[in-house]
């Protein structure tokens, strides 16, 4: 006599599916909110370092001060003359320049024709505390990038 199996799946077998399922679609937010965090702060420091470099190459090659300002007020940030980017509310931004360099909640770091610039620093942090610190020598007016510490 021969058994006829029945095909399909077990009560058990549905249960622990969609216990994994569930599982799955109760992390993905978390992990996708996460990413995009990262993502945002990682455009932010590519933007700033491109800008900064940006404006050194436009001083040297017209002969002219070009500037890069930070604006903390507008959370906006740029080559001036240039558009500017914004800074999302998942970054926080802190900015030293040189004293004759603030205007208002714009700081300014001012690069020269002789490749030097007026000094300063951007920090550029993720929620988290960690991030980097951009930071503009006077002198060479080359910019550096350094590991902050939450």
């Amino acid at each position: 006599m021969d058994v006829v199996r029945e095909r399909g799946f077990t009560l058990l077998e549905l249960l622990v599916v969609f216990a994994i399922l569930a599982l799955v679609m109760a992390v993905a937010p978390i992990a996708y909110d996460r990413m995009h965090s990262a993502a945002q702060y990682r455009e932010v420091v590519r933007g700033m370092v491109g800008g900064m470099r940006a404006a050194r190459q436009q001083a040297v090659l017209s002969g002219r001060d070009a500037l890069f300002s930070v604006d903390l007020r507008q959370r906006l940030y740029g080559l001036q003359g240039a558009a500017e980017n914004a800074i999302p509310e998942t970054v926080s931004v802190r900015a030293t320049v040189a004293a004759g360099e603030v205007q208002d909640d714009r700081f300014v770091i001012r690069f020269l024709p002789s490749g030097g610039a007026s000094g300063g620093s951007v920090d550029v942090a993720r929620p988290s505390g960690d991030g980097v610190r951009l930071r503009v020598d006077w002198f060479s007016g080359r910019i550096e990038q350094e590991a902050l510490q939450p």
